[in-house]
């Protein structure tokens, strides 16, 4: 039996900005699991999309650069083409050992891609994207 998991995107001051809901086959998941279905997903929702050049997703294909005034998951790639989720899943593991975004479980921070948590009724799971502090 599947079950399935809103995650959440928030701001550091737990401002939500986007959700969307993950199948997963088991109960029990690593955060390895957790981040590769949410790449797959956002993956596929592009290429099967409208043409739009707009990629929503966790980290940044190559070919795109941040949207002026969008949301902190919202890429426009330079010309309209498909996008490969695995490099997509390389990306964002090397982003969460690199602190570029953290995972609240239950606002608990899991601290690494094999850590395992169980989906139950209620579960929360949020992804923290942090933003570089620019100057010097």
């Amino acid at each position: 039996m599947s079950v399935t998991l809103t995650i959440r995107d928030e701001t550091t001051a737990g401002d939500v900005y986007g959700e969307r809901p993950l199948e997963f086959p088991t109960e029990r998941i690593t955060v390895r699991d957790l981040i590769r279905e949410r790449v797959y997903q956002e993956v596929q929702d592009y290429n099967l999309g409208t043409g739009d050049r707009v990629f929503r997703g966790l980290v940044q294909p190559s070919g795109a650069e941040r949207v002026l005034n969008g949301k902190p998951t919202e890429y426009r790639l330079r010309e309209n083409r498909q996008v490969d989720w695995k490099p997509q899943f390389e990306k964002a593991l090397a982003a969460f050992d690199q602190n570029g975004f953290f995972i609240l479980v239950d606002d608990r921070q899991v601290e690494g891609l094999d850590e395992e948590f169980v989906i139950g009724r209620g579960t929360h799971v949020s992804f923290v994207k942090l933003t570089p502090l620019v100057g010097g």
